[in-house]
């Protein structure tokens, strides 16, 4: 299956990008991200950012993201893959990343959500983007990462994101 990333979640004020890999099914069906009921982004995303997701909408997310200048994206633009699963992913093409960092200069970091997002953004982009962009490597949110519990998940964003928050 032919599986496309969405557009950005973005604005001029964003200064943190968060970059997953691909969308999952679930996702691509509801053409949101973290649309998974067992991915833990979005509860990492309320814990992190003090403020209740479960009733809010999918645009009231974005603009939760967007009013704490987070950027949303994917490392990879399109790729073959059955399920969900990113060591599934066949024939991946990145997305644009540099460009995108240079049309949003006011990015200065960068988080990998997860290996494949690491993975895909060391091979496509490391030597590419500015030395002034800090680039941080954490857990999956993805229920595949059974072994990091919520826990374990805020401890280790929650010490970059709090970093560029303070």
């Amino acid at each position: 299956m032919l599986c496309k990333s969405f557009l950005p979640i973005v604005n001029k004020n964003c200064q943190i990008l968060i970059l997953g890999s691909m969308p999952g099914v679930k996702s691509l069906t509801e053409q949101e991200y973290y649309a998974h009921p067992k991915n833990r982004f979005w509860s990492l995303m309320q814990i992190l950012l003090q403020n209740k997701v479960e009733d809010m909408t999918y645009s009231e997310k974005k603009q939760l993201l967007l009013r704490n200048k987070i950027a949303l994206w994917d490392t990879l633009a399109n790729c073959e893959r059955e399920g969900s699963l990113d060591s599934d992913i066949l024939a991946e093409q990145p997305n644009d990343l540099v460009s995108f960092l240079q049309k949003h200069h006011h990015i200065d970091m960068v988080i990998c959500n997860g290996g494949k997002a690491a993975a895909a953004f060391k091979k496509y982009f490391a030597k590419q983007i500015p030395t002034s962009i800090t680039v941080y490597y954490l857990p999956s949110t993805s229920p595949a990462n059974a072994r990091m519990s919520l826990d374990g998940l805020v401890e280790a964003w929650g010490r970059i994101i709090n970093k560029k928050k303070g």
